[in-house]
């Protein structure tokens, strides 16, 4: 088979012709370069062609045509196809699959290279050293180089169809790219003012921290002041109370050396007048037993002793303990010394007694015919008076209302010197438990006021436990009247004293707060009646018209004590004026006339009232068997009424009606009748409360009543 050997060498020779080793690549068309530019050239046969023509066929060869010749051979022969074939460097298997496209690259950089190893291999292809081309194109070769020029053609309409393709889904991808990177390009925008914003937020919020920092220092600092002025203010005041401490020690010394002082000078003032009764009397010089010459001596000798204690305090200086000792010492023995010349003046005396005892004799034979004459002034008076009682009515008091009045003025002044002692005490301590025990007594006394039951409940309470010995608090100070024996006595007179002042004083002025002080007064009547005897013993003395008494005038009183008597204030020599002396009365019959009514409701006592409303009826009949006084029988007559009236014309109904018809009847006109003109005011607002009672058959509670609501508030 040498004919198929000489094939394979044939195209063995044209795989080894340069147009064989010609590379085409996909980026041709990209790059606008033609993909047969390297057939341009006229295809040429190897040197040694023609043997192998010779050896395929024993025919002349033919006259070789150009390639590009119009001529085409419509039979060609296998010789003329294979030389045809051998003229053109195209691999077997590109002339089997004409329409097999070339491959696309997808990366430019590889079809780069590959265009550039093309012109390499068609600059080194010896075209110039090969030796002249023949043209020995067949119909047939013709035919097949249309054809390849027609599927080049097509190849390159594809590959521009595909570039442009290409060139279009690269303008998206670059478009798509250009969005996403704008996106980005955005994304990255926003994400730098989100970061220069939160960066912006970070920086307000440390300068915010920053600010709340400050403040915070600065009210720590406003608070440290605070509380460093409190400091100071808290050392300024220690600083104050302890000068105060100090002042008050000072003055407390001062209070103290003057007492001292004063003791001395009374001690001196006592010496001096006992020395005086050491000079004999015009009586003891013509008894010569009696020698006055020592103790005269010794008392000049004790006068000078004192005198001596004295100039040390003359000059600011008060005198200490020490000489005010020297100067008790001095007078005890001064008042020895006067106790023995008494003595001995007094054993002379005896010595005259028998002298005088005829003139004795004498004295009481004058002092019998003396009294007989005063027994019977006493007889006239009683006849008189019985007279006075048959004719009309009394000028005064009976005879058991005046005992009743003098029990009480007499248990008054036994109480008054039970505290004696206490009274009169000189030292410190004992004259301020005195102030603290009457501030004790007489403040909650001064708090009653017609408000509410609860304050009411509150002072009695107080003054309960005091007269009860428990301790209270009075002014921030505990104090209990078992901090001294004379105590309960001090206190139960201040106490009933301070009640009388309260009628005198506050219900004068305010008519209103004679039930609360009344309630008050009759619940401490009822737990201590001693207290109830103590107010109407000063009630008596300063309101003698609410036992009922009219003194008389005895004879030795002067105008001025007997104004005291009455109840008038005398201050100076100078009497009060007739209003106020009526005002004054005024709320003292008023505050009487609510005691005996009120009773104090949280007690839980049952029985009578300890001075109830019979007793308002006994000053009431007794008022009515007296004769009235001008201005002043009228007013009191009024007040009793209008406070006390409701309560009585409910506890005797028909026999009161009967009082009161008796007093606008009988007893009235003798008031109108004492009466002068310019006294006509209380007159006038009796007789218009008589005759409104009378017609309407109705006396109307007092508006300060006090109910029951008012205890329960």
């Amino acid at each position: 088979m040498p004919s198929e050997n000489l094939r394979w060498e044939t195209l063995e020779a044209l795989k080894n012709s340069p147009k064989g080793k010609l590379k085409y690549s996909p980026d041709w068309l990209e790059k606008g370069e033609d993909i047969l530019s390297g057939c341009i050239e006229v295809s040429s046969l190897s040197p040694i062609s023609g043997q192998i023509l010779k050896r395929l066929s024993p025919r002349p060869l033919l006259k070789t045509y150009s390639l590009t010749s119009c001529i085409r051979d419509t039979s060609p022969r296998p010789s003329e196809d294979l030389s045809a074939g051998a003229s053109f460097p195209i691999s077997p298997r590109e002339i089997l699959s004409p329409t097999s496209p070339p491959p696309v690259s997808i990366h430019a950089e590889e079809d780069e290279q590959k265009a550039e190893e093309i012109k390499e291999d068609s600059v080194e292809s010896p075209v110039a050293s090969s030796p002249p081309a023949i043209s020995v194109l067949s119909p047939r070769a013709t035919q097949m180089a249309g054809c390849i020029r027609m599927c080049e053609q097509k190849h390159k309409a594809k590959a521009k169809a595909e570039l442009s393709l290409r060139q279009e889904q690269q303008e998206r991808l670059v478009a798509t790219v250009a969005n996403r990177e704008s996106e980005q390009l955005k994304r990255y925008e926003e994400f730098m003012e989100l970061k220069q914003r939160q960066e912006y937020q970070s920086m307000r919020d440390m300068m915010e921290k920053a600010t709340q920092e400050s403040l915070g220092r600065q009210e720590k600092l406003r608070e440290e002041h605070k509380h460093r002025m409190k400091i100071l203010n808290l050392r300024l005041r220690e600083a104050e109370q302890q000068r105060l401490r100090e002042a008050e020690l000072e003055r407390q010394r001062q209070v103290e050396g003057r007492e001292r002082h004063r003791a001395i000078n009374a001690i001196q003032e006592e010496v001096l007048q006992l020395n005086q009764l050491l000079q004999p009397r015009p009586s003891t010089l013509t008894d010569p037993a009696l020698d006055h010459a020592p103790y005269i001596t010794r008392g000049n000798q004790l006068c000078s002793q004192v005198s001596e204690v004295v100039p040390a305090s003359a000059d600011g200086q008060f005198p200490s303990v020490e000489d005010l000792t020297v100067a008790e010492r001095a007078l005890q023995e001064m008042r020895s010394l006067v106790r023995n010349l008494q003595d001995e003046v007094a054993q002379a005396a005896e010595r005259k007694k028998k002298e005088q005892e005829e003139e004795e004799e004498k004295k009481k034979r004058h002092e019998e015919l003396k009294a007989q004459q005063e027994e019977q002034k006493k007889n006239a008076a009683r006849s008189a008076k019985e007279k006075a009682k048959k004719e009309g009515l009394q000028t005064g008091a009976d005879e058991s209302t005046l005992k009743w009045y003098n029990m009480l003025q007499d248990q008054a002044s036994q109480c008054a010197q039970a505290f004696d002692e206490l009274s009169k005490a000189k030292d410190t301590q004992t004259k301020k438990l005195k102030m603290e025990l009457q501030k004790a007594a007489t403040t909650p006394v001064s708090q009653i006021a017609n408000i509410s039951g609860a304050p009411l409940r509150e002072a009695f309470e107080k003054i309960d436990k005091l007269l009860s010995n428990h301790p209270v608090t009075s002014a921030g100070k505990t104090v209990s009247t078992s901090h001294h024996p004379q105590g309960l006595e001090f206190v139960s007179y201040k106490l009933a004293e301070k009640f009388v002042k309260q009628g005198e004083e506050e219900v004068a002025s305010n008519h209103s707060a004679a039930f609360p002080i009344a309630a008050v007064a009759s619940g401490i009547w009822e737990l201590h009646p001693k207290i109830g005897e103590l107010i109407l013993a000063h009630l008596h003395k300063k309101c003698p018209y609410a036992v009922p008494h009219y003194p008389p005038m005895e004879s030795g009183t002067s105008v001025e004590d007997y104004q005291k008597i009455l109840g008038y204030r005398v201050e100076d020599s100078k009497v009060e004026g007739q209003d106020s002396f009526l005002k004054r009365m005024s709320g003292m019959i008023r505050l009487y006339a609510a005691i005996i009514q009120m009773r104090w409701p949280y007690t839980g006592k049952q029985g009578p009232h300890p001075h109830g409303l019979n007793h308002g009826w006994r000053w009431l009949a007794q008022i009515l068997n007296m004769e009235p006084l001008a201005d002043i029988t009228a007013t009191i007559l009024f007040d009793f009424l209008e406070v006390c009236g409701n309560a009585l014309m409910k506890q005797y109904r028909g026999q009161f009606w009967k009082l009161v018809l008796l007093i606008y009847e009988e007893y009235f006109p003798r008031i109108e009748a004492v009466t002068s003109t310019g006294q006509m005011g209380s007159v006038t607002r009796l007789k218009q409360f008589l005759e409104t009672s009378l017609r309407t058959k109705q006396i109307p509670a007092p508006k300060s009543e006090l109910g029951s609501a008012f205890f329960r508030s």
